[in-house]
């Protein structure tokens, strides 16, 4: 847990400093070593175990850890204390107990996601099939841990995450947005987002009313479906 001794900085100009929020530069403490971000568990430890200094850089809307600065003699200790910890039988039972935790917790998570993408499609029952490949696609797209997308988050319930995510992958699949030429100007990015959302769901609709479908179909060969294999 991050304690009144562990403020956050930006990186410095030089690689021994830091920028403190309000612009200050200040130089990093002789005896002091940089521990890189990845094991949560050092850096807790870290930030317990006395005075040292986070490091966070923002880029664009999202902000990344570049590590933690303290001095080289707590690190080496915790070091070592972690390594004799993670070295017991006792500490590996409880990771494998975890991990399977994590799995089962995921396997569930995804095939909610994707009976929730289902419920959002309500395709008419000649489209069943294809509802359920469609709905498979998103949710091996969306759904990995750490693939930063709309699925994974917490804010908006399940059910809007799921229209958000057919949405986005339908953007990318079946829309040539990828390739477009947008002009850098404020708000045409989303103009031109909101224009494809308004299509993809059109298209969707026709699939919900079980109203013919073009051979060309672009959601068909996204899937990789013949005209033939998808007809009524």
């Amino acid at each position: 847990m991050r304690t009144e001794n562990t403020p956050t900085f930006m990186p410095g100009p030089t690689p021994n400093s830091v920028r403190a929020p309000g612009g200050k530069v200040h130089t990093v403490p002789e005896g002091w070593v940089l521990v890189p971000p990845g094991d949560a568990g050092l850096t807790r430890r870290i930030r317990a175990a006395g005075e040292s200094w986070s490091v966070a850089e923002k880029r664009g809307r999202k902000v990344f850890s570049r590590g933690v600065w303290a001095p080289a003699t707590t690190v080496e200790a915790l070091k070592a204390e972690l390594e004799a910890e993670r070295s017991t039988e006792s500490y590996a039972r409880r990771k494998k107990a975890d991990a399977g935790r994590r799995e089962k917790a995921q396997t569930e998570y995804v095939e909610e996601f994707w009976l929730a993408v289902r419920a959002f499609l309500r395709f008419s029952a000649q489209h069943a099939e294809l509802a359920d490949r469609l709905a498979r696609a998103v949710a091996d797209h969306a759904t990995p841990v750490g693939s930063g997308t709309v699925a994974r988050t917490k804010r908006i319930p399940v059910e809007q995450r799921a229209e958000a995510a057919v949405i986005a992958w339908m953007r990318h699949q079946t829309t040539a947005y990828d390739s477009m030429t947008i002009p850098r100007v404020k708000g045409k990015r989303r103009e031109v987002r909101r224009m494809l959302a308004r299509r993809s769901q059109e298209l969707l609709d026709r699939y919900r009313k079980g109203e013919p479908v073009p051979d060309n179909c672009p959601l068909r060969k996204a899937l990789g479906e013949s005209p033939q294999s998808g007809a009524a």
